[in-house]
């Protein structure tokens, strides 16, 4: 199958999640995961009307994308994957999402480069649902406050949080967790569930998903 039947099928997935939930139809947003997948194989995704994507790595965004945009200027752009802060400018610069937030550093960088570049963006905090050691992210006993001083302190307009649970355990008590944290933490928007865990994640509250493999094919 190609990237565009995969897209549609992954659609009617999102679709059937949402009744099975009880949720209103149209409301996860599917962000299509083009991390090491070029130009020309995101191009069919676009032309068939898909327009949110994720990408893990600065640089390698900006290798495609800033053409595509012109392109398609309504597309929205994610940032899904660590940050450093050298990188924050350029990172500013190219996206309109930016979902890895996670550490005082980071949004103090990112208010500065918002602010300096005169550019509106949206955030998430990261969370690391799963307290891995491995992984980014803020441990979730420190989320709330953390969500507080990017609002209060550095002004980010974060919307939302996110998180990747471990891959060896049940997704579900991760999810129901980061929709209990985003509760009492006053944000709307919960990014949580990939290819594997979309469906769950969505009878969990995800307001987006993030998708890649299952449309773009394994990398």
């Amino acid at each position: 199958m190609s990237a565009v039947d995969n897209l549609a099928a992954i659609k009617q997935k999102i679709s059937r999640a949402e009744r099975k939930a009880e949720r209103e139809a149209g409301g996860v947003e599917l962000v299509a995961v083009s991390k090491t997948f070029e130009a020309e194989a995101i191009r069919p995704v676009l032309e068939a009307g898909q327009r949110v994507f994720g990408e893990n790595r600065v640089q390698e965004a900006q290798g495609k994308w800033p053409a595509l945009r012109a392109e398609f200027p309504d597309l929205e752009l994610h940032l899904i994957g660590p940050l450093q802060s050298n990188k924050a400018a350029d990172a500013v610069a190219l996206f309109d999402v930016i979902e890895t937030v996670d550490r005082e550093k980071i949004a103090a960088a990112l208010a500065s480069e918002c602010a300096k570049q005169n550019r509106q963006l949206q955030f998430y905090v990261q969370v690391n649902i799963g307290e891995e050691e491995q992984k980014a992210g803020i441990s979730p006993v420190e989320t709330l406050a953390f969500v507080e001083r990017c609002r209060d302190v550095h002004k980010l307009d974060v919307v939302g949080l996110m998180c990747i649970p471990p891959v060896d355990e049940a997704p579900g008590p991760h999810f129901a967790l980061l929709r209990k944290l985003a509760r009492e933490a006053g944000v709307e928007k919960l990014s949580m569930g990939m290819s594997a865990d979309f469906e769950i994640a969505i009878g969990f509250g995800a307001t987006s998903v993030r998708v890649g493999s299952a449309i773009f094919g394994t990398r």
